[in-house]
């Protein structure tokens, strides 16, 4: 082991100069001009694979942009951990407020600015080093390693929830290893152990057959948008509980491990809402903000239209109003029935006097694992020798559904060992990782697979 540490400590300049060249090509999978520029950077992908050891390495088109698949199976008897991560990136407007070329990676401050450096090339690449260091020194990996690395994460990865279906006898593994998401806080090593789900709906009020003069027919006719805000505000109830019927049927209470863990992470409410310029929180009561806001359900109306919303003044009556509804859902809460059980409820409380269609927009599943599991505990161990300090357990607010297609098709605990921070402007201007958590994600990938070859 101490031979793969020297190697990668006499190393790290070559990977921040081969990280640079990955970050360089402008893989926007959602804009069809850099169609090109995604499948250059599968192929970067497919040849770094081949140069640091991997077999069997392949780019399977899809209907979009391509995966890359490669594979070290020398070590018989010995567990299979499948890395995933994704090279494609997200648009980089403004341009105007980037403070560097997104393409051409700055070193700067102790960290690396440029589009994907934090999401996800850079966070990828680290497990490619750790990979390329062992087979270095030792010529052989502690356990098996595949890698997928795709093209369509900003877009929802479609194609590769297809190629998961088909592929499942090639994907076979004993653990899931995602680097994609945050530490808790700047230097704490964090596992997340749960992501929340999302259940989109559109409510949509009609009134009269046009707009009308508000002093000709006001108080004559209902309001759209006045009715939609007496629905909207039925919703929730003044302690933040939601009031939809059977919503928290299959919500699972936190055990008094989970609780006491939430207390270990020292969240600080005052520092939270000094962040956020508000003068104090709100949310579900009985709850610690921490808890809420990662592994609490929630509702929030995330936008309204309606009526005159011009400058100055027009006195309407406005045929139409509509309002998007989020709920963001925790295990084992199922997107299809809350979203069947909201439309219910918001059609039992909409007034006779208007039309209300609700519209379902999008869903996903919530994901969860033990943080008891073996391969859970041994990336834990893995981060904590890697940062010098123990590490955490918590979970995420937000939502990556292509982590519970891993857990679903593949029958396999997902360990999401995150390494970045959510102040890395990921998916804004100045996207940046700093070079600390590079260097120290490469050790935690390394114990990673020391670790793993004892279970």
């Amino acid at each position: 082991m101490d031979k793969v540490l020297n190697y990668i400590g006499k190393n790290q300049k070559r990977y921040l100069k081969e990280l640079t060249e990955y970050l360089s090509i402008p893989s926007i999978s959602t804009l069809k001009t850099h169609k090109t520029d995604v499948a250059r950077c599968a192929g970067f992908v497919s040849d770094h694979l081949k140069k640091i050891g991997m077999k069997k390495v392949k780019i399977f088109k899809t209907k979009g942009h391509p995966i890359v698949y490669g594979e070290w199976m020398g070590a018989p008897g010995k567990p299979t951990v499948l890395i995933y991560g994704h090279y494609d990136v997200q648009p980089v407007d403004p341009l105007n407020l980037w403070n560097s070329d997104p393409f051409k990676a700055v070193v700067k401050d102790g960290k690396i600015w440029a589009r994907g450096a934090n999401d996800n090339k850079g966070q990828n690449f680290i497990h490619m080093k750790s990979v390329e260091a062992y087979m270095a020194v030792e010529g052989r990996l502690p356990v098996n390693v595949k890698f997928i690395i795709e093209g369509e994460e900003e877009i929802g990865s479609e194609n590769l929830e297809i190629f998961l279906k088909h592929n499942q006898k090639l994907l076979k593994c004993d653990a899931v290893l995602i680097s994609d998401t945050s530490l808790f806080a700047e230097d704490q090593p964090t596992i997340s152990y749960g992501l929340r789900g999302l259940c989109y709906m559109e409510i949509e009020v009609t009134g009269p057959n046009k707009d009308l003069h508000s002093g000709s027919f006001g108080g004559s006719v209902a309001n759209p948008i006045n009715e939609l805000a007496k629905i909207i505000s039925k919703l929730q109830d003044n302690n933040g509980k939601i009031k939809i019927p059977n919503f928290y049927k299959d919500v699972i209470p936190f055990t008094k491990k989970e609780r006491e863990n939430f207390k270990t992470l020292k969240f600080s409410d005052g520092k939270f809402a000094k962040e956020l310029g508000v003068k104090e929180l709100q949310g579900e009561k009985g709850y610690s903000t921490v808890e809420r806001i990662s592994a609490r359900p929630t509702l929030d109306c995330n936008g309204i239209v309606g009526g005159f919303t011009g400058e100055g003044a027009k006195t309407v009556l406005p045929s139409k109003a509509s309002a998007k509804v989020s709920m963001r859902l925790v295990p084992y809460q199922d997107p299809v029935k809350i979203a069947r059980e909201f439309k219910k409820y918001v059609m039992s409380i909409a007034p006779k006097s208007v039309k209300v269609e609700v519209k379902e927009l999008h869903g996903g599943l919530p994901f969860y694992t033990s943080f008891e599991n073996d391969y859970v505990v041994a990336a834990a161990n893995a981060l904590s020798k890697a940062f010098g300090r123990k590490a955490v357990y918590s979970r995420e607010g937000g939502s990556i559904p292509i982590v519970v297609e891993f857990a679903n098709q593949l029958k396999a605990p997902v360990i999401l060992m995150g390494l970045g921070l959510d102040s890395d402007n990921i998916h804004s201007p100045n996207e940046h990782f700093h070079l600390s958590n590079f260097e120290r994600g490469v050790l935690s990938s390394v114990y990673f697979l020391k670790e793993a070859e004892e279970l």
